[in-house]
Parts: structure tokens; sequence; C-alpha cells
């Protein structure tokens, strides 16, 4: 991936591994626009980062994606990187009944339709552009974290779409990355520990690493734990898997659905 002289999007830009990349970007050069959900952080983020271009949207509404992708084609016209981060991760009780239905599927709405429809509502301007999509999904698409389960299923379905999506679109110009984080040192993964296995990253390390595999032109970008358990997945998918069980057990809600 080409990373200076681009003008790049990143969902979920006004903290943690969005806010880590955007300012890497902008670093090298780079025009960055990143969304956010709260005005309030995003005005915070302008503040201390004069350099930054902001602008208020949730992914998880259709509508607020279509208004959006209007208002960033016509004011910022050589946008070619997407970078679809936004997400969220909530610990889940399956043996409980919801007692929210509709919020039950918030993770999806998120991280999957997000991505989803973002990717769909820009791709016309990245095909002009022979752009880069980057999609954000998660080593936890490999294995998942069984006290996350509805988190680790949006993760996997991404790394399927991405595949999908990097066929689809072989023929337009337009490169198709997937970033799959192992755990990172942000507010999403704040609940989660180290030990049992399990060594938290953070960011600015996540960033050095990510980084050095775009320079080589990655298209699958494993950094970290990430790489272990794409591997012990396939070597000892058994073991793996019920040490995350043992290491996220404490992290189910108790009672809660």
């Amino acid at each position: 991936m080409k990373i200076t002289g681009r003008t790049i999007l990143i969902t979920g830009g006004s903290a943690g591994i969005g806010l880590a990349f955007a300012l890497k970007f902008l670093e090298l050069g780079n025009q960055v626009i990143v969304t956010g959900r709260r005005q309030t952080v995003l005005d915070e983020v302008k503040a201390k980062y004069p350099k930054l271009h902001t602008i208020q949207g949730d992914v998880a509404d259709p509508v607020q994606i279509a208004s959006l992708a209007t208002r960033v084609k016509a004011e910022y016209p050589r946008l070619d990187v997407l970078m679809n981060n936004a997400g969220i991760m909530l610990h889940k009780n399956l043996k409980v009944p919801a007692t929210d239905l509709d919020g039950l599927m918030a993770e999806m709405n998120i991280n999957v339709g997000g991505v989803i429809r973002m990717t769909s509502a820009f791709i016309d301007i990245l095909a002009a552009n022979k752009g880069t999509v980057i999609n954000v999904s998660s080593g936890l698409a490999f294995v998942p974290l069984p006290s996350a389960p509805i988190y680790c299923a949006t993760k996997a379905a991404i790394h399927s779409y991405t595949q999908s999506l990097r066929f689809q679109l072989e023929e337009t110009g337009v490169e198709v990355i997937e970033l799959m984080p192992p755990a990172v040192k942000t507010e999403l993964s704040a609940e989660i520990a180290e030990g049992d296995g399990i060594a938290l990253m953070t960011a600015d390390q996540l960033v050095k690493q990510s980084f050095a595999s775009l320079k080589t032109g990655a298209l699958e970008i494993r950094p970290g734990q990430a790489k272990q358990l794409a591997l012990m997945r396939r070597l000892a998918p058994d073991f793996i898997n019920r040490q995350l069980w043992k290491a996220s057990k404490k992290l189910v809600p108790v009672g809660l659905g």
C-alpha cells in the first residue's frame, strides 16, 4: 500500500486504534478525515490535532452513512482510502434470555452492517481513484473469545466478507486489505486482563507492526498474537478454544443476556 499522499477516511477514528492510525497517517503527510458518534469527543480531538478533519457520524445508521458519503465526495473528491475501523465489543451471557432483543444486534449493526454499508456507499469514488479499502477485523475471527460471542462472530463475518470483496474488486484497481489486530490496550478491551495466554499490545506497537506490513504490500496483516491465533486454529483448535474460554469465563455477565 502506498502510505503517503493519500486522502483517508477512518471510521471510529476519534479514539483507540482508529485515532492511532489517523495520527500516523497524518504524520506521513496524508489528508485524514475521522468519524465518530460523539461530537464532544470529536471536538476534543480536533482541538488537540487541528490538522485532522472530523465529521460526526454513526455507521450503524444507514441514513447517516448516506449523508456522510454525499458530504465527503463533495468536499474530498480525491478520497482514495477507506478504513472501516468502527466497532464495539460486548460480553454476553448466552444462557439467559436477552432483555433487549433489538440491542442484542448492536455489534452486528456496527461491526458488520457499518463495514458493508460504508464500503458500498464509497465504492464508486474509491474505484474512480484506484483506492484502498482497509477492513479492521480481529485475530478473534479465527478463534473466538467465548465471553464476547457476538463480537467474535462479527469479526469472522468481516474476514469472510473481505475475502469476497477482494476477489470482486481485483479488476477495478481497488486494493483490499484486512487488518487483524490482537487484543490491544484500548477502551474496547478494558475488561480483558493479561494472563492465561493473553497479552495486550499497545496501540503504538500495533501501528508500528501494521505499517511495516503495509509497506511490503501485505493484504492480510496479523500483528502480534493474531498470527499465533491463526496458527493455533490449524494446529490445535481444541486447545486454543479451551484456553480462551478459560481466560474469558470470568467476563461473562451474571444473569444478563
